[in-house]
């Protein structure tokens, strides 16, 4: 009976701390970028929600599973649907809205301790397939990843 009520006070301790977060999906930010979730990144903890806004039409939100903890929890979310999801899994989530994943419409939730990271990194070729470019890294500056015009 005791270990019963150690558990009931635990999850009631741990959802009275829980956070709720917000991401809108927009067709421009604050700093002009195209097509955005914002904020683009998150870091949470487990335990915590994340809501989705639709505040501009004609987006979603869905976890991308090869970008994410292999028993981390996954979404769908509708088209121009508010979507709640809640962290049960530590690691990086990396998801998308599903019409503009080709302009680079990505997201990053980091709950808890980054674990998947070398996953996440032998994984990111597949996520480039689905860009129409990828815009130049720190590192690369003096040569562009555009598409040539000739």
């Amino acid at each position: 009976m005791k270990s019963l009520f150690l558990v009931a006070i635990t999850l009631l301790c741990s959802s009275l701390f829980a956070e709720d977060h917000f991401v809108k999906m927009v067709n421009t930010d604050a700093n002009g970028q195209l097509m955005v979730f914002d904020p683009p990144f998150l870091k949470v903890s487990v335990g915590d929600t994340v809501t989705f806004l639709p505040t501009d039409a004609l987006h979603n939100s869905q976890s991308i599973s090869y970008l994410s903890p292999n028993d981390g929890d996954s979404w769908l979310g509708e088209m121009n649907e508010e979507l709640k999801v809640e962290f049960s899994t530590e690691g990086v989530y990396v998801y998308q809205c599903a019409p503009h994943i080709a302009l680079g419409m990505i997201g990053v939730i980091q709950v808890g301790a980054p674990s998947n990271l070398d996953e996440i990194n032998n994984n990111l070729a597949a996520l480039e397939t689905c860009l129409l470019y990828t815009s130049p890294s720190p590192r690369d500056r003096t040569r562009s990843r555009m598409p040539s015009s000739a």
